[in-house]
Order: C-alpha cells, then sequence, then structure tokens
C-alpha cells in the first residue's frame, strides 16, 4: 500500500473518532448543567482542557461560557479540533484514497459532514442534547459501515490502529481532568457531587452500565482502574491498546515476540506495561503523572508510526505535535505529511 494511502486511512479514522468523543464530552456536560445547574457543575472549562485545546481557546474567547465553549468545540473553522474542522480533514483524507474504501463509506461520511455543515448554518437551538446524539450515532454507522463493506486488510487495519490509538488517549484525557482540575476542594471527595461527577465520567465513555454491571458502586479507584486497565471494555485505554498493537502486528507481518519497526517496539512496551501494572501501584505515585506518561508514550508510538510508515525515505523524523494541533488533511498532489496529535 503507498504511504499515502495508508497516512490518509490513519488521519480519516482518527478524526472520525475525535469527533464522536467530543459529542461525547459535550454531550454529558450538558446533563451535568441539568442535574447540578450551571454554578455548581462549573463544567465549560474543564471541558475545553478534556480536548486539549485551552491554550487556543482562552486568547480568542477568555473566560468559558456555555455559548462560547459549545461553538468553539463544534463549529468554530479556526480551531482545528472542532467537530466541522474535523469532519472536514476526515472527508478530505476519505476523497484522497476512494479506491480503497467502500463507496458506502464515502456515503455516509458525506450525509455526516452536510449534516454538521447544514447545523452550523443554523441557530444556536441545534446545540443541544439531539444533535450531539445525533454526531455520535453518525459515528456509530460510519464505524459499522466500513467494518461491513471494507475489506479487513491493510487499510482497514490502519483505519483501526488510527482510532484506537485516538479512543485511548481521548479516555486518558477524561480521566485526567477529572482526578486533577474537577473538584475545587478536597473536601468535596466522597460527596456526592464527587458520586455524580465519576459517573458522567462513566457516562461519556459509554461505560455506565457496564461499570455497574460488574462493580456496583460507584467508587473512584474502580472507575479508575476500569477505565485504564480492563481488557474487555471497548473504550478502556488497555483494550484500545491490545486492539492497536494487534492491528499494527498485521500490518507489519512480525511475529508473535518479534517487532519488526519501532512503532511496533514502542507500543509492545506499552502493552505490556498495561498488562503487568496494577491499580495499587498507579494510585499511590499519582493518576496524573501516570496519565502524562501514558499520553507522552502515546505521541511517540504516533510518531514512530509516522516515521515507519508514512515519512518520505531520507527525510527528517518529525516530533510528536502537540496535543491541541491538529494534522491537516494532505492534498492527493501534495508530498506534506501529517503529523502526530493526541
Amino acid at each position: 500500500m503507498l504511504s499515502r494511502v495508508a497516512e490518509s486511512v490513519f488521519w480519516m479514522a482518527r478524526y472520525i473518532e475525535r469527533v464522536e468523543n467530543i459529542a461525547r464530552f459535550v454531550e454529558v456536560n450538558q446533563h451535568l448543567t441539568v442535574d447540578l445547574g450551571e454554578d455548581l457543575a462549573n463544567q465549560w472549562k474543564p471541558l475545553v482542557y478534556t480536548t486539549g485545546d485551552y491554550a487556543a481557546f482562552e486568547p480568542r474567547h477568555g473566560q468559558p461560557t456555555r455559548e462560547n465553549v459549545l461553538r468553539f468545540l463544534t463549529f468554530d473553522r479556526e480551531n482545528p479540533n472542532s467537530i466541522l474542522s474535523c469532519l472536514q480533514r476526515a472527508r478530505e483524507n476519505a476523497r484522497i484514497v476512494r479506491e480503497v474504501i467502500s463507496a458506502a463509506v464515502w456515503e455516509e461520511l458525506n450525509i455526516f459532514y452536510l449534516m454538521v455543515r447544514d447545523a452550523a448554518s443554523g441557530k444556536e437551538a441545534t446545540l443541544d442534547h439531539d444533535f450531539y446524539h445525533r454526531v455520535k450515532r453518525s459515528s456509530h454507522l460510519l464505524v459499522g459501515v466500513a467494518d461491513a463493506t471494507m475489506s479487513h486488510g491493510e487499510a482497514w487495519h490502519f483505519s483501526r490502529l488510527g482510532r484506537f490509538l485516538e479512543r485511548a488517549d481521548k479516555t486518558s484525557r477524561i480521566l485526567d481532568v477529572k482526578y486533577f482540575i474537577l473538584l475545587p476542594n478536597v473536601s468535596d471527595v466522597g460527596t456526592s457531587l464527587d458520586i455524580v461527577q465519576w459517573s458522567a465520567l462513566l457516562k461519556s465513555a459509554s461505560a455506565l452500565e457496564v461499570y455497574r454491571r460488574l462493580h456496583g458502586r460507584i467508587s473512584p479507584q474502580r472507575v479508575v482502574e476500569f477505565l485504564v486497565l480492563d481488557r474487555d471494555f471497548p473504550r478502556a485505554m488497555r483494550f484500545c491498546v491490545l486492539r492497536a498493537e494487534q492491528s499494527l502486528r498485521i500490518i507489519s507481518g512480525a511475529p508473535a515476540g518479534a517487532f519488526a519497526n519501532p512503532a511496533e517496539r514502542d507500543l509492545g512496551r506499552l502493552r505490556e506495561d498495561l498488562d503487568t501494572i496494577g491499580i495499587g501501584e498507579i494510585i499511590p505515585h499519582g493518576l496524573h503523572q501516570f496519565i502524562d506518561d501514558f499520553q507522552d508514550r502515546l505521541n511517540g508510538v504516533g510518531a514512530a508510526i509516522h516515521a515507519s510508515f508514512f515519512a518520505v525515505p531520507g527525510s527528517e523524523p518529525e516530533p510528536p505535535a502537540p496535543a491541541s494541533e491538529a494534522a491537516p488533511a494532505r492534498p492527493a498532489e501534495s508530498t506534506q505529511t501529517q503529523s502526530q496529535t493526541a
């Protein structure tokens, strides 16, 4: 497979996954403001931190409010990580690789993009629960159509690799924001406010129902353990790393116990660490520090994937891009590369 094709498929999947995660964060946030009230919930600033875009938001908008945060994360064309911007880039990458994606995938992605574009030209009333629910459903439909209509060869595995790397990053970010930023006072820990926020975190990963079935009562340590180390839940960090490594090994053809490139080596080490660490080792040493390290290593994996599969031979390797930086869609005739983003 040509490197430009593999790269476009990889980033198409990352952008679609990013869109769904933004919709998840916003939808849960809106529920919290209903349950707790706007002042008590105080969720809009942490929401921008969750997406990694606060440095870009603050100079332009100042104090975060419901209106400016929702516009920034949903329709702002100057924000490369907004829902509209990500869908534009996903669509452009899909256009470049029409020969390897199915007609059904191309059709559904266009329907998805036009739905969001039309909403962006309408009134603020579109930024409600129903809109973000439709965004999530459209993303689910697109992933399902790709699974059902594309050959599960290299292109599909590059798509799967991008999707799970993006998902692992976003799960780690929402955990970090809850644990490190969200609660204003230590005295809030263990209160009803704390429990409501941990429940909202599980909802943002569609994990509340599964968690309650397995563990019952909401316990912060168990929630962290579930979202970091569970190997069966599709949005847990460990699950995502396992599936990403599986696709990378199929792409490279390396046998078990060996690696064919630095990306495979780095992702394998990350997976091994998640396989062997316990929650009792994570919490005492600091969840924030653990997640910082995880995100740095995930960015390193992304940079290694770029160097191993996408970079022009003989070119200098690119360092990982900052978390808030988005990788641009590459025109078909260009040799511009897409940089790693969290």
